[in-house]
């Protein structure tokens, strides 16, 4: 019973009861996490596997609405990520411009490519 807090929940764990998006969105996400992490990785990812699902699409013939609406599904993901970086990003120190900076080079670049 001492490893809960009084919520009862597993201490390190009361922030996260809101979930992915409101933590992001708060805050409560450490910037490097939310920057390398979040963004980088799994949001490149996302933006890379729905132009690979869009190009096989194309080749397929498929109509292009639909290939367009598949490659630019990520884009408010993309967008919202970025945001929850630039709010984050007030919150903490020095890191802040280059953050971002990279977060708006990163959301050019995931919407024109």
């Amino acid at each position: 019973m001492d490893d809960l807090d009084a919520t009862g929940a597993a201490p390190g764990r009361a922030k996260r009861n809101g979930g992915f998006f409101r933590a992001r969105w708060l805050g409560e996400v450490p910037i490097d996490r939310l920057f390398w992490r979040d963004m980088l990785l799994v949001g490149t990812g996302i933006s890379i596997a729905s132009s690979v699902v869009a190009l096989i699409l194309l080749g397929l013939k498929m109509p292009l609405g639909l290939v367009l609406a598949v490659h630019f599904a990520p884009v408010p993901y993309n967008i919202f990520l970025t945001i929850a970086v630039w709010r984050t990003a007030e919150q903490s120190g020095a890191k802040a411009a280059l953050t971002l900076l990279g977060s708006a080079l990163w959301l050019i670049a995931t919407v024109v490519v």
